[in-house]
Order: C-alpha cells, then structure tokens, then sequence
C-alpha cells in the first residue's frame, strides 16, 4: 500500500512538471533574435518593426536591430524582430500585434511610409507605448515615447559647409541629386540652403557673412526630382545630365546618399559619357558628397576603389546616417520601461566622414 501511495504521488509530481515545462511565451511566427526571448515575461516584451534584412541601408537596420535585440534578451525584458517588405505588411503586423490583447507590451518601428499612420494611430488608441525611427510621420509623432533619427537638415548644413570650405561661392552651379518625396528629402534640401544663407549652422558655426548666398542666388541649385534611393536611377540620370556638354562646367554635386554618389562615379567609370565631355567634367576638378555610411563610397575615402578617378575629384565627402541608430531607438524604449526620462524629438547629430577621418567610422 505504501509502495503504491509513492508510486502515485510520483506520477503527479511527473505530469506537473510535464505541464508547466511546456509553457513558452511568444508566437513563433517572427523573425526572432535571441532564442530566450520567448521564456521572458510577456509584460515586458519589445517588438522591432523594420523592412526586411535584405541589402542596402534600409536592409542593414534589421542587422543592427537583431544585434541590439540580442542584447536585450540577455537582460530585463524579451524582444523580436518583425520584418515587412511593405507598408500594406507592416500595417497587418501591427493590427495583429493590438489584435493579441497582450498586457504592458512596446513597439519599436521603422515606418515603410506614411500610410502606417492610422495603424500606429491603433497603437496610440490601444495605450501601447511605441518608439518611432527614421521616418517621423508628423501626425501621430507627439505620441511617440521618442522620435529617433539622424539630423537630415544638419546633412544638408554638414554638405553646404563642407562645399563652402573648398570654395564654393555664392551662385555658382549646385546640382542636387534627391532620394525620395519624403520629409527626409525635404529637410536635406533645406538643410544645405538655409547654411548657405545663414539661417542654419553646422558645428556650432555659421557661414561668414561675406559667403551668404542670396535668395536670387539659390536659383543656382538645380534638384534632380526623386531618385527613389536608387544608383541605378542616379547613373541614368547623370548620363542624361551630361548629354548635354554645358553640364560638364558643373562643379559641385550634392547627392543625398552614398548609392546616389556612387551612381555618378559608375557612370564617370563607364561608356554611357562622351569621352571628351567626361575630360571636361573632371579637369573642373569635381565635389561630389554622398550621405549614410556604405563600405563601398567609404572604399573610395580608403582609396581602395576608384582610385584612378578618385584622384582628379576636387573632393568626395559622406554625411553620417548611420543605420546603427536603430539601437538607439531600442534603448530609448528599454530606458522608458526602466523609468529613466527619454528625451521625445531624439535627433542624432551627423558628422563629415572624408578620405583623413573615414577609418574612425563604422559602414555598412
């Protein structure tokens, strides 16, 4: 009898175990970094939404996300990645996420576009605190625990007095080369005019009063109409450009990422130029910027690349807009659930990265 009573309690104490061992939080369905993630309280749990890890700037904030996430998961609180290759995905990722009812959860996004607005409005109206990045969609920001992105006006500002530096002068001929129609285009345009006329610094410093530019003088700045990120768009574009040879006088080129710049070089290496326009172009001794951190613009600073081309330019700079700030907008959301008071319009300030400096900065 007692043998039997042990047995019995045994297989009791067996099947509750066998049940509370098979219990795990999370849904399986994400792009998960960090296995422990799931064992973590789900009051505490963070999800990232990017776009999908694939190439490019936008790719390589998934990759620096799952790092930090990595990171999180080894303390306080779990995190996951979810990716969306569009804006229609993103929407239906957040719609799932309030849809689960889970308590005390937080989001941390990177929006595809504006048209996310009404879903993270959802998230606003269901009390979930979110972390916005890179693309600040005005309409439901002042909701946001943070605003984290990189200064796009100070790129604009950092590019202006790079150029000023190297002589510039007011009305001379600037083409720009622009990413998108979004406020980041926008406000990188603004950002280089208002340097040049005063109204901005870069560094603590503004423009001498003797270089101001006019308002008569930013007539001179030629925008080339939304290049969609795209180097491919950007070396058919400046092929086309110099198709006509009077373009070939143009000095500075302000292209508002590194694809773009890169762009212009790959058309300059290869057959798309008239051989004596390309001549032309480069005896004026060239500056062209580029913006973001990609290895292969940072090659050519290393002089590993393009060296032979490199060298007749007048300048090459990138601005800083480093898809690393992700992490930073993950630990915005990590300190506000700790309590720490996290500052709302979080902008990252943005610094010249040139052939001397462009060992001391990560790319991507």
């Amino acid at each position: 009898m007692k043998k039997a009573f042990v047995f019995l309690v045994t297989m009791a104490l067996a099947v509750t175990c066998a049940v509370g061992c098979s219990s795990s939080g999370g849904s399986g369905e994400s792009d998960k970094a960090g296995e422990d993630a799931g064992s973590k309280d789900a009051g505490k749990h963070i999800y990232v939404l990017t776009a999908p890890e694939d190439h490019g700037w936008t790719g390589s904030v998934a990759t620096f996300a799952k790092e930090k996430i990595e990171e999180v998961n080894k303390g306080d609180y779990s995190a996951e990645l979810i990716t969306s290759a569009t804006a229609a995905e993103q929407i239906t990722n957040i719609e799932d996420i309030i849809s689960k009812g889970e308590k005390d959860i937080s989001v941390v996004i990177q929006p595809i576009d504006d048209t996310v607005q009404s879903a993270i409005q959802g998230l606003v109206d269901a009390e979930i605190p979110y972390v916005a990045f890179d693309r600040i969609i005005d309409g439901v920001a002042g909701s946001a625990v943070a605003n984290v992105k990189g200064d796009n006006e100070g790129i604009g500002a950092a590019t202006a007095a790079y150029y000023v530096s190297l002589g510039l002068k007011p009305g001379e001929k600037v083409y720009v080369y622009q990413g998108d129609t979004s406020s980041v285009t926008t406000l990188r345009d603004q950002g280089f005019t208002k340097y040049l006329t005063g109204e901005l610094e870069y560094d603590g410093k503004t423009i001498d009063d003797s270089a101001k530019w006019t308002e008569d003088d930013l007539s001179a700045i030629t925008y080339s109409g939304a290049m969609n990120w795209s180097r491919s768009d950007t070396k058919t574009s400046f092929e086309s450009l110099m198709g006509d040879s009077e373009n070939a006088k143009i000095k500075w080129f302000y292209a508002e990422d590194d694809e773009l710049a890169m762009g212009i070089l790959e058309a300059l290496n290869g057959g798309g130029i008239d051989d004596s326009t390309k001549q032309t172009f480069m005896s004026n001794k060239p500056v062209v910027s580029g913006c973001g951190g990609l290895d292969e613009l940072y090659a050519v600073l290393r002089n590993e690349s393009y060296q032979d081309l490199s060298a007749d330019f007048g300048g090459i700079v990138s601005v800083t807009y480093s898809p690393a700030m992700i992490q930073t907008a993950i630990q915005d959301m990590v300190d506000y659930l700790d309590g720490r008071e996290v500052t709302q319009d979080h902008v990252i300030a943005c610094e010249v990265v040139t052939s001397e400096n462009v060992s001391e900065y990560p790319s991507f």
